[in-house]
């Protein structure tokens, strides 16, 4: 009995992705204008329809096609005629729209503890010493029980690290507030992106990308058009969410049909400047995450764009035209075709500069996981729409979504923000009753000083004006002295 498979469009003999190696992992590669995003859309349709949830990052609105019935256009009818799949049936598929920014689609968020320094340091670009120093933030947070969710907690926690850098250092190194002030600025820059938006609760249940509807697999599109206007952050949320897969689903081995797979187009952003350590995680979570029924499939105009250790562990090769004008192209085009397996009917390295669109090279896993022998293919028309949808379509498509409501609203609990904030005002008034205390002490000081010091004692000799006023009081008659005593008392007495 033959294993259930995607059927891809008509060579020699038809091509197909058997589900039970839809998880080792594949390639879509070719110039822009040649139906790469076309190959993508039949894949996905392919696993919908065979129960297989899939998710794929919408960069130029096309994608969303999938949620609406095609239409029966000529040059689709011929193409199904071509390839076999005659009458054309036009026919939509179960989609959820996903967006960061929240505008296209249900939000999508993850918090700052879960992201982690490796990827917000690529994603601030930050170096050596200053990943060093948010690192040490992050560890601070944990053996503190800080709850690092969104941007105001990591802001708050490295204010915190920089004050205590003396108190900190003994135990976990040093933290110079330049790097700290640095990172500041790096992170003021990504809130301008509106980055912030990603960062938060709720953070996205990964169990929500894995749903099917009446027996087919949702096909979870994130909006990304908006996004690719920030590339680092666009790559490194979607190697968030392929780490997050790895970490959080349960082994499963080979199994019939994969559980997930996910299309990465615009794969070269991915590994762009990224430095070795990312490389290595890169190549581990791909090499590792076929056993979690985990399948990734790599869209990309240049084949060479995915490096050597991550390209060998793809499974299916869909390769459209390449140009070859330059020396540069020219070699991307023999190295494209050397990772084929030869056809001794045509030339490999002749087919890829003479593919017509919506024709790819194709090859992919076979008997004992080999990969057969490349075809020249015709791919078949998808039954769902090619091309963008209207704002009216995207919303009916939202609003019937059963995830309604239950991202839309941002959650904001107690965390490091709140915490150290409340330390803060602590020890402010702390060193306000202090200072007060330091000076009533002062004041008291004060007055014990005054009191222990000696009273001048008077001197016992008389100045000549003392004794001369002394000696005529004496001399004074005692009438006159009482008539005058007499005169102050009976004033007073009369008041």
């Amino acid at each position: 009995m033959a294993e259930a498979a995607i059927f891809i469009g008509k060579a020699e003999n038809p091509q197909t992705l058997d589900l039970k190696y839809a998880n080792r992992h594949g390639l879509i590669a070719g110039a822009t204008g040649t139906g790469k995003t076309v190959t993508l859309q039949v894949l996905a349709e392919g696993l919908s329809k065979a129960g297989v949830p899939v998710f794929a990052a919408d960069v130029k609105g096309d994608l969303a096609g999938l949620s609406q019935r095609g239409e029966a256009k000529d040059f689709l009818i011929e193409r199904a005629q071509a390839v076999g799949t005659a009458p054309y049936a036009p026919e939509a598929l179960p989609v959820v729209f996903w967006d960061l920014h929240g505008a296209q689609g249900h939000p999508i968020r993850a918090t700052v503890s879960e992201m982690g320094p490796l990827l917000i340091s690529r994603l601030l670009d930050l170096n050596e010493t200053q990943e060093g120093v948010l690192t040490l933030a992050f560890r601070v947070a944990d053996d503190e029980g800080l709850l690092l969710l969104d941007l105001k907690d990591l802001r708050s926690m490295l204010v915190d690290v920089a004050e205590r850098a003396g108190e900190l250092q003994a135990k976990y190194g040093m933290v110079a507030k330049t790097t700290v002030a640095t990172i500041q600025r790096r992170l003021l820059a990504l809130e301008e992106q509106a980055a912030d938006k990603f960062f938060g609760e709720p953070a996205l249940d990964l169990v929500d990308f894995l749903h099917t509807d009446n027996g087919r697999g949702v096909i979870n599109i994130l909006a990304a058009d908006r996004l690719m206007e920030t590339p680092k952050l666009y790559a490194t949320f979607l190697l968030w969410l392929l780490s997050e897969l790895f970490e959080e689903l349960p082994e499963i081995g080979d199994a019939e049909k994969p559980r997930l797979v996910f299309f990465f187009d615009e794969a070269h952003l991915l590994f762009d400047e990224a430095p070795k350590a990312l490389l290595e995680k890169i190549e581990q979570v791909v090499r590792l995450i076929r056993s979690k029924g985990v399948g990734v499939f790599f869209v990309t105009q240049n084949p060479l764009d995915i490096p050597d250790s991550v390209s060998s562990q793809l499974g299916a090769r869909i390769q459209h035209a390449l140009r070859a004008f330059t020396p540069r192209e020219q070699k991307v085009v023999r190295t494209a075709a050397e990772t084929f397996r030869p056809n001794p009917r045509f030339s490999t390295l002749d087919a890829i500069t003479e593919l017509a669109v919506g024709e790819a090279l194709v090859s992919t896993l076979r008997e004992k996981g080999a990969p057969s022998i490349v075809e020249r293919t015709l791919i078949r028309p998808p039954a769902s729409r090619i091309g963008a949808i209207t704002p009216t379509e995207r919303a009916s498509v939202i609003a019937d979504s059963a995830l309604r409501g239950r991202y839309d609203e941002t959650r904001d609990r107690e965390s490091a923000y709140e915490i150290l904030a409340e330390r803060a005002e602590r020890r402010a008034a702390g060193a306000e009753r202090a200072d007060r205390e330091e000076e009533d002490r002062g004041w008291r000081d004060r007055d014990e000083s005054r009191s222990r010091t000696p009273v001048r004692r008077r001197s016992n000799r008389q100045s000549v004006g003392e004794a001369a006023i002394k000696s005529a009081a004496r001399t004074l008659s005692s009438g006159l002295a009482r008539a005058v005593l007499r005169g102050i008392l009976g004033g007073m007495k009369r008041r």
